[in-house]
């Protein structure tokens, strides 16, 4: 890990310079073209042979929305529409989901058969490019709204091209929607001291979230409970998923921090995409907390198209469902993603369900007193709702980890014996494991005090700071590179 965040640090250095030297000396277009290229080297650094796959399905989608914007026949503009989401989707499904349904192909002709399942290598296509799930959705985005007439179609063929492989979040995320993007690219970016500051924190930050705390975590606790919870306790096992509750997110939000960073200090700003998730007090507000930029893009583009809630109580349980199971199923080929999603959707129905109840036992109450203390709003209730929603999400979580069910049913059981014998949890595993955990409780006046004093600081302290950020992640980095969660998807 040590040495990807070096190379990191010293291609992003050169980036640095060169996008900021060619503002000053030959203009913004040259900056386009040059971070265009840029991106485009970095993502062939994870293999170029896909490198074409990204230009061509962003000049597809960059045509077609122009296409669409001319064309005055609602006919013509439809089957447009429905010609770039059945590429867009084409493309994710061949290369995503291909080999899944090979497989349960062989698993249900052998359930017919008696057969052995197999499936030959000859049929099996390469492993799905990196971030295709992100620069999908992105530019598939971008026509749906030109369609709908809420953004006019870009002018500019290599701004788009840029938008779409913009290197801070081509590999995963956040999903950022092009009226919030495209615009920055058009206008000359500027760099103040608060804006560096700022890049500079989020990026120590991340790096700190995703080598101290994640890789930690992982190595030494959550990869081998997982691997094998039959040799642990069922202490140590609620350790281990606790541990990946931490894991995913100190991972995920490290990234999205050295993304959101990365950007700023290239004069880009990127949305928030994070928002303390395991503080939520149900599963609506969870999903408002985690992975914002994809939970408000299932929302834009499918919840609400669905039909949102805007038909029967019926209607919206299963727009919910739809929209969940489709979401586990965006995050990798796996029937245990899928179950990771009804969890998710089945959670959300209920919610809704309890809100709903809720709301019409106030309204019938025989005055607003009896409707106060009828409110949930008293902080012993509160924190048992957010304690219930986390041991929920964590209960999702053993699916979106395991890569079999009987594995989810082992780790289940072992839960089940109650013992609690705790050799594997040395005291600095569980004071990382709080940490991860107990940050998100934290008031957030503490952190815009620590973000606002790393800012206002002078350069020879914030230098000083990150040199004490840059030795303890030598101290903490392991020799095993432990690669980004959501690189897989």
């Amino acid at each position: 890990m040590l040495f990807n965040t070096l190379r990191y640090a010293e291609f992003f250095a050169a980036v640095f310079v060169g996008s900021w030297a060619l503002v000053r000396f030959a203009g913004i277009r040259a900056r386009v073209v040059f971070l265009l290229l840029v991106s485009y080297g970095f993502y062939a650094a994870w293999d170029w042979r896909y490198l074409p796959l990204i230009f061509a399905s962003s000049t597809v989608d960059f045509l077609l929305a122009r296409a669409i914007a001319r064309e005055t026949r609602p006919r013509a503009r439809r089957a447009m529409l429905i010609a770039t989401v059945a590429l867009n989707l084409g493309f994710l499904g061949f290369f995503k989901y291909w080999n899944f349904a090979l497989e349960n192909a062989a698993a249900l002709r052998a359930l017919l058969t008696g057969e052995p399942a197999s499936v030959g290598h000859a049929f099996r296509v390469l492993l799905p490019p990196v971030g295709i799930s992100f620069f999908t959705f992105e530019s598939m985005s971008y026509v749906i709204d030109v369609y709908r007439g809420e953004l006019p179609p870009h002018r500019s063929y290599l701004r788009y091209l840029l938008f779409v492989a913009f290197f801070p979040h081509l590999v995963a995320g956040p999903i950022v929607r092009p009226r919030d993007l495209l615009p920055q690219f058009e206008r000359a970016p500027s760099l103040t001291r608060e804006e560096g500051g700022e890049g500079l924190f989020l990026v120590a930050i991340g790096l700190v979230k995703k080598v101290v705390l994640s890789d930690q975590l992982a190595l030494n606790l959550v990869d081998r409970v997982f691997e094998r919870p039959e040799n642990y306790s069922a202490l140590e096992v609620l350790a281990g998923v606790y541990g990946y509750a931490a894991q995913i997110y100190c991972d995920f939000s490290g990234y999205t921090d050295i993304a959101i960073g990365s950007a700023l200090l290239l004069g880009v700003r990127f949305p928030k995409n994070f928002d303390a998730p395991y503080k939520a007090q149900n599963l609506a507000d969870f999903w408002r907390r985690w992975h914002i930029s994809l939970s408000t893009w299932l929302r834009d583009y499918l919840y609400i198209p669905l039909g949102g809630n805007r038909g029967s109580e019926l209607a919206t349980y299963r727009n919910l469902m739809i929209t969940m199971l489709l979401g586990g199923l965006w995050h990798g080929a796996s029937w245990n993603f899928v179950f990771w999603g009804f969890l998710h959707g089945l959670g959300l129905a209920v919610t809704r369900a309890f809100q709903r109840a809720v709301k019409r036992r106030r309204s019938g109450a025989e005055g607003e007193g009896r409707a106060a203390r009828s409110s949930l709003a008293g902080f012993p209730i509160r924190a048992l709702c957010v304690l219930l929603t986390f041991h929920y999400v964590c209960l999702a979580w053993i699916f979106f980890r395991v890569p079999t069910f009987s594995q989810a049913v082992l780790i289940l059981r072992q839960l089940g014996t109650l013992t609690t014998f705790h050799p594997n949890l040395p005291p600095v595993l569980v004071g990382l494991l709080a940490v991860a955990l107990l940050s998100h409780y934290v008031p957030e006046r503490l952190y815009e005090r620590a973000r606002g004093a790393f800012i206002a600081a002078p350069a020879p302290l914030q230098g000083a700071l990150l040199f004490l950020v840059a030795v303890s992640l030598h101290e903490a980095a392991s020799a095993a590179a432990v690669p980004f969660v959501y690189f897989q998807f």
